[in-house]
Formats: C-alpha cells, structure tokens, sequence
C-alpha cells in the first residue's frame, strides 16, 4: 500500500475544516429559496445571514456590508469598474492602480479598459513601492475621476504583509478609493476593514476550510458601491443577482467563524512549523534562497528556489515523492510558468520557484517528511550550470 500523501498546498486551497463540512451536511437540509417568505425559504434565509455576520467577524465589518459572491474573482470584478454609485448618483471614476505582484484576478483589471490601469511598482523585498504610489498618484488626472488603489494585503507567493495602513494614507489624501484582497490573510491576520483604512476587501472559501464556490466583497460603507456586475433578481440588496448558493455560504460561514476562534492557537502552532521546516531545508541545501525570510509574513508560507531545479522539475519529483506543492500561484489550469512575483522583485524567473504552505491540520510528522524530502530532492539536483 501506498504511504499516505502529504498535502502543503494550503495557499491555492484549503481542506475543508470540520465545522464547515458539518455546516454543509446539516444545511442540505434547507432546501427553500431564500428569497421565498414561506417558512422553508426563511429558514434558508437564516441560515445565509447567520453567515453574514460570521463573515463580517472575520473582517471586522457590519454584516450589512458583506456582498456574497461565486468567489474572490467574481468579488474582484464586481469592484474593479470606473462605475460607481453615490447612492443613484453616477461617480466619476478615472484609473484603477495595482501592485506588480496582485493577483491575476485583479491585475486583468476587471472592467477598466488596459489603458485606464497602472502598475505600482514593488521593492526587490516584495513590498509595494509607497513612493512609486505617491508619484503615480500624484499625476493622476483628477479631471478624469477619482483613483482606485488594488494592493493586496498578503502576496500570494511569498506571504510577505504589505503596509496597507500606509497605503491607505497615500490613497486617501489623494481622495481615492482602496481596494484590498485579503484572500491569503484571512484566518492568518486578524482582520479589520476600518482599522485597515480599506474601502473594500476580498475574501474566499475555499482558502479558510470552506467550500469552493463562495466568497464576498466587504465594504467600509454602503454609501459609494460599484454598479452591480450580475444583474437579474436583485439579490444581495441588488448587488449580486441570482439564488444565493446556500450550501457554499453557510460552510464559508462556519469557516470563517473557526477561522476566528483558532487564529491564535492555529497561527501560533503553524509559525513554529514553519520555522522548522526552513532550518531544515537550509541545513540541507545551504544554496536554497527563500524569498522574503527577512520580511514580516504570514506564518504558513515559504516560497523558494533551489538553484538546479527548474520549478516544474521540482513540482513533479515531489509530486512522485507523494507530497503536494505549488510552482508558485494555482491561478490557472495546469499551468507553470515564470511568476510575475518574481519578475516584479527583480529576480530571474528563469528557475521559478516552488511554494510550501500549511494549514490547520498540518502536523509535526508533516514537517519532517516535507525536510526529509526536500533533501532527497536536492541531492539528486544536476551540477550548476547543466539542465535540470
């Protein structure tokens, strides 16, 4: 019989933690439209706003500010648009910002056209340039409408924490709007929107334990909202039409509510974990360069190159070594190639990098087999110089 496989894959999705499982099960049994009056529709309906304010908990929010979405892309192009309201009022909108290592969902720029959007540059530590950003900001063309600011509060890749409260400064003496994705700090940071000075935050399910399928758009007000990007019954307070997928939102509810009962304990356990597992891997690759080790990160990810490796070369061995990881961030089907995190903080890409992350249920044993492996890996690596 095969060993058991080992999973560290945590930052592309979660396993699904038992409280949301049981959320899920017991949820199958509400099976009224939530928007029906009748008693099985409010039941339903009970069950999505106990959800709701589970979510904002997690956030720091009101839960009448918690939009629920297919998931954080949807989230990401519902608030990345030049067309906001101030309550019916139309607002001018001008330019939407973003740093260099943002996600895909949001560096595709969601309803701006290619030349209503910028880059922020970042440093080689993986931190967004704040005087790139005052510079970019200071030349926007206010005639145009105001900015929007996309800067994502974990980087996906290396887990660095960008200086959002510091962002937010520069964006709001600028008189625009920031967008924070939060999707990689949720459950690992303790989150609040206002004391973030964010206007809005993205989240996901499926990377806190919940199910696939779900995720909101959080925001500080409800006073300026971007147009509704799915429209139909009015769901959502009219923000996001169609049937509420219940069973997804009730198990992200109960996700984010462990999230935030766990966070200490869990997050406490997971940085001593990660610490191990790097002394491991340096002990036994001296030559490995970890991105981000001097820098503030979340406590589950490593993000690494080991030189004689190709990123795909090394996904696959540990793959048949029976351990799961990621060649950088799971945004697309199948695919590996050079990581835009990398490029933005001036390294060669050429190698790429491989990502370890971990999670609630990672264990001790976990750790040493994922050290054990990293250096059966690295002993069979080819000279330098030759192709691995």
């Amino acid at each position: 019989m095969a060993p058991p496989r080992l999973y560290l894959d945590w930052n592309a999705t979660a396993p699904l933690h038992p409280a949301a499982r049981e959320a899920v099960l017991r949820a199958m049994d509400l099976f009224g439209n939530p928007s029906s009056v009748h008693g099985e529709g409010r039941a339903v309906r009970a069950a999505i706003e106990g959800a709701r304010r589970q979510v904002a908990a997690l956030t720091g929010a009101d839960p009448a500010h918690v939009i629920f979405t297919s998931g954080a892309t949807e989230a990401a192009n519902m608030v990345l648009t030049p067309d906001f309201r101030m309550g019916r009022t139309p607002m001018a909108i001008g330019h939407l910002y973003y740093s260099a290592i943002e996600h895909p969902a949001v560096r595709e720029g969601g309803r701006f056209a290619k030349d209503q959007t910028s880059e922020i540059a970042v440093t080689s530590a993986g931190i967004v340039d704040l005087d790139s950003l005052q510079s970019l900001l200071s030349a926007h063309d206010k005639s145009a409408g105001l900015p929007v600011v996309a800067v994502m509060l974990v980087n996906n890749e290396t887990g660095v924490v960008q200086p959002i409260s510091d962002v937010a400064k520069i964006v709001q003496a600028h008189g625009g709007l920031l967008v924070v994705d939060a999707v990689q700090a949720a459950g690992r940071l303790k989150l609040d929107i206002h004391a973030l000075g964010a206007d809005f935050m993205i989240v996901s399910s499926h990377k806190i334990g919940g199910p696939k399928g779900a995720g909101a758009l959080v925001s500080r007000g409800e006073v300026l909202m971007p147009r509704a990007l799915i429209h139909g019954g009015g769901q959502e307070k009219g923000h996001r039409s169609g049937t509420e997928n219940s069973l997804a939102v009730i198990g992200f509810g109960a996700a984010a509510e462990a999230a935030v009962e766990e966070h200490d304990k869990r997050n406490g356990r997971i940085s001593q974990l990660r610490e191990r597992l790097e002394a491991g891997m340096s002990a036994a690759a001296p030559d490995v360069i970890i991105y981000g080790a001097g820098q503030t990160r979340v406590s589950n990810t490593t993000f690494f190159t080991l030189p004689g490796l190709k990123a795909e070369t090394g996904q696959i061995a540990f793959d048949l070594e029976g351990v799961a990881l990621s060649a950088g961030a799971a945004c697309s089907s199948g695919k590996v190639g050079e990581s835009h995190v990398l490029v933005a903080m001036g390294h060669d890409p050429k190698l790429g990098a491989l990502r370890i992350s971990l999670g609630f249920s990672t264990t001790e044993d976990d750790i040493a087999k994922a050290i054990a492996t990293f250096a059966k890996i690295a002993a069979r690596r080819k000279p330098a110089g030759e192709a691995a």
